[in-house]
């Protein structure tokens, strides 16, 4: 049999990410059997390296070392080098990953591990330069020295003892929690076997603010109150989940610190470089304290979170200008993130033709060049912060709001909505010039996790902006069911027709939680039951009842050193926190799939380590605070929502609340029972039918309804003053 490792084996992957390294010298392999074998077989280390396709230093990297010929000999002759796409595969980032923050006290991108040929990790780091520099290990040296010293029986057995415990490390912090650190109080037992809530369980407000109180005041705590965002200096994450937390504990509390921080926060995002203020849309992070200057991909699990987190505090404050960043957002996503048959690509890359951000940064000449009038081209460089020294590389400028538009008017001589109308004019100009300008490269891959991420998006769209915007996240949904589902299980990735790898906890949580979304938005029951059919093989595939968790692999996945779970928010939510979240709120529709058991239970089992580190775990959290507080349910039995309602849903800020609509009549019910594989309605639709032959509301909590109302207004109020 001839020996993989002969050659780089990546033109055989559709991947953009691991394409992007077919032509190296380095003889790259995927993750595979192929792979791993032959590293057993020639008795060599694993030289891991993990990125996705609009990783900046990722491309550092692959330009330094990996098309570096003396590199290549290294890593050809002592090692079987692997290349991941961590969006592909992250759980075996997530167990890299984890042995690296636990060595290191970070992580991140480009992921470099250095394995046993059983996949125990002994070396780890992220970017090296190919030689040493500013205190940085050169990559070049390391590979010789990690050769040798494989080679070396002495050292080759110091290897092995610091990969054992490495390994026990990370097994120990991916495992399964401890059951026992449930607290006493807890509503069910550890091992899972506790049935829903019956109507007689009581649940207080009081309990759910106690379960977010920690997640809160470490928010707090960690508050840029200079600039705005987490962390006193760069570089600056949009942090959504927190944001959402800090709007919620406000809603609830009515607190003015932590509706304080969030606005802080959004003004700060929506004003500075993170956003994109021609194309719209929000980048990946920025590099400074101030969000100034951006890495510059943009991620389509960014967009989603940080597009949903403006509506809502639209709702809550009633301010255009979060509508306006959440409108532009979804816009940009259906212009340059979206695959022609439905579903949402993945990524666009931080570097184009001319070098990182080239495509999104201005000068004053060029301004004046885009944009036919003097004093306009003026009006754009001061509103935008548009210099001749610029704040970015080569005298460019990434565009932040310096000045108000009132300002402007004032300066200038002019009404202020002349220069609101010149402005967007002038945007307009610019957004033609830069389509001339060499593009990001896009990575086309349609995941199923993220689809549904922006799914929920796009639901939330619809109905705080436009109903018309549900039809967009329902083609996602078509895609993902045409391509991905083959009616038992999700497969993870769409390319160019190719479709692979088995889906992880996320895929099913982040879609399900999407389709769950448009059923509230649109009330299709078709989107409903695909939620309770992706929840349904949470419960069969990933949920441990013995160790009380939800895995984020499959119980028939890979074998990796561990089995990984995801408690923490990382990049993109806790597909843990939005997994209980989601069979939470299923529970009220099937009530007899034991999904409200399973979440308990996996709550309970983490709720001593949510405590400990909250604002690690923030959707965790509030998935707690969520079955702390109950079921805030509002049934609306209507065929056709009136306008009224709809306006009433658009304007209120409701968070947890879970939006039940059923038809008129039971005798319609019937049919959406049947498409469920309901024998009987459940609790949130049983009785709740249309009177009088209208429309008709009825708002929950706790077990106690508001009277059947003909007004969403009223109901609301009722349930408010109750």
């Amino acid at each position: 049999m001839s020996d993989p490792t002969a050659r780089n084996r990546l033109d055989e992957e559709a991947s953009p990410y691991l394409r992007q390294h077919a032509d190296n010298p380095v003889h790259w392999q995927p993750w595979d059997d192929d792979a791993l074998d032959a590293a057993r077989d020639r008795d060599v280390p694993i030289f891991l390296s993990v990125g996705y396709s609009a990783c900046h230093w990722c491309h550092v990297m692959e330009e330094e070392s990996f098309e570096d010929d003396a590199v290549a000999e290294v890593l050809n002759d002592a090692f079987v080098p692997v290349k991941v796409d961590r969006e592909e595969r992250p759980d075996v980032d997530r167990v890299y990953q984890t042995a690296c923050q636990l060595v290191n006290g970070s992580g991140g991108w480009p992921l470099s591990v250095w394995l046993t040929p059983d996949g125990r990790p002994f070396y780890v780091g992220t970017y090296f330069p190919r030689d040493g520099r500013d205190g940085m290990p050169g990559f070049l040296e390391i590979c010789r020295n990690m050769a040798a010293s494989w080679r070396d029986p002495d050292q080759r057995s110091d290897i092995e003892a610091r990969a054992d415990q490495w390994t026990d490390a990370v097994r120990e912090e991916l495992g399964a929690p401890d059951a026992g650190a449930a607290s006493p109080d807890s509503p069910d037992g550890p091992t899972g076997t506790a049935g829903p809530d019956s109507p007689g369980t009581t649940h207080n407000g009081a309990d759910a603010d106690a379960a977010l109180d920690g997640a809160v005041t470490a928010a707090l705590r960690s508050a840029d109150r200079e600039h705005g965002g987490f962390g006193r200096g760069g570089p600056k994450f949009p942090q959504p989940a927190r944001v959402g937390l800090l709007l919620e504990a406000a809603a609830r509390s009515g607190r003015d610190e932590p509706l304080n921080v969030a606005v802080e926060t959004l003004d700060a995002m929506a004003s500075g470089g993170l956003y994109d203020h021609v194309g719209g849309g929000f980048h990946r992070y920025c590099t400074d304290a101030d969000w100034t200057v951006p890495h510059f991909e943009k991620m389509l699990y960014d967009n989603a979170a940080l597009a949903e987190t403006y509506l809502d505090a639209y709702r809550l404050l009633d301010s255009p200008r979060y509508a306006l960043a959440a409108q532009e957002t979804l816009q940009f996503v259906n212009r340059e993130l979206s695959h022609p048959d439905g579903g949402f690509y993945g990524t666009l890359d931080a570097d184009s033709g001319d070098g990182e951000g080239s495509f999104y940064v201005w000068t004053p000449e060029a301004v004046r060049d885009a944009v036919d009038d003097d004093e306009t081209a003026e009006l754009v460089c001061d509103r935008f912060g548009v210099t001749d020294d610029g704040n970015f590389e080569g005298g460019t400028t990434v565009l932040t709001a310096q000045r108000s538009t009132a300002d402007l008017a004032d300066a200038y001589g002019l009404d202020e909505s002349d220069v609101e109308r010149r402005l967007l004019d002038a945007r307009t100009a610019l957004f033609d010039a830069r389509a001339t300008r060499d593009r990001p490269p896009r990575d086309e891959k349609v995941l199923a996790g993220w689809n549904g991420l922006m799914v929920s998006a796009f639901a939330a769209g619809a109905t705080t902006l436009d109903p018309g915007l549900a039809d967009r996240g329902a083609d996602a949904v078509a895609f993902v069911r045409e391509h991905l589902w083959d009616g038992d299980r999700l497969s993870r990735r769409f390319i160019d027709g190719d479709v692979a790898v088995d889906g992880y906890l996320e895929d099913y949580a982040f879609l399900g939680r999407g389709a769950f979304d448009l059923y509230q938005a649109t009330g299709d029951v078709e989107h409903l039951a695909f939620a309770v059919d992706l929840a349904r093989v949470v419960i069969d595939a990933f949920y441990d009842a013995d160790d009380a968790t939800i895995y984020s692999t499959a119980d028939d996945a890979e074998s990796l050193v561990a089995r990984p779970e995801e408690p923490m928010d990382q990049s993109t939510p806790s597909s843990l926190g939005v997994a209980t979240r989601l069979l939470l709120d299923l529970d009220l529709f099937a009530p007899d799939e034991g999904f409200a058991a399973a979440a308990e239970a996996a709550l309970a089992s983490h709720r001593a380590t949510v405590s400990a580190s909250p604002l690690e775990h923030v959707t965790l959290a509030l998935a707690d605070a969520r079955r702390a507080a109950g079921p805030f349910e509002l049934t609306l039995a209507a065929d056709d929502l009136p306008d009224d309602w709809r306006d009433v849903l658009a304007d209120r800020y409701l968070p947890g609340a879970v939006v039940a609509h059923r038809p008129e009549t039971d005798g319609e019910l019937d049919d959406w029972l049947d498409r469920l594989g309901l024998d009987d309605a459940p609790p949130i639709w049983k009785g709740r039918d249309a009177r009088d032959g209208d429309p008709t509301a009825y708002a929950c909590r706790n077990y106690t309804c508001s009277p059947p109302n003909h007004d969403l207004a009223e109901a609301l109020a009722w349930t408010a003053e109750n």
